[in-house]
């Protein structure tokens, strides 16, 4: 019989390991085609479920952001296919 700690680990490398996986793929390849100026006024918050979420430090950046989103999220599902992305949603905070 398997102990409970085995159990535990055998749920994080299936749920967990494959979810950071896809947050690390998408984060680099987010760094990658943002200008160094725009990266440094967002940050990635979640991926799950094809949405993308990105807090973003001002309005006038977000703005910005908003303006290529649509460029953004094409990219994005050819460089990180297994995210499965649909959307990306930009919040500031």
């Amino acid at each position: 019989a398997a102990s409970l700690g085995q159990i535990a680990q055998q749920l994080l490398d299936g749920q967990i390991s494959p979810r950071q996986a896809v947050f690390s793929e998408v984060a680099e390849a987010w760094s990658q085609m943002l200008p160094d100026e725009l990266a440094r006024h967002c940050e990635i918050v979640d991926v799950s479920g094809g949405l993308l979420k990105v807090r973003v430090d001002s309005p006038s950046y977000m703005y910005e952001l908003q303006l290529c989103g649509s460029q953004l999220l094409d990219e994005l599902q050819q460089e990180c296919p297994r995210a499965r992305l649909t959307k990306i949603k930009f919040v500031v905070a």
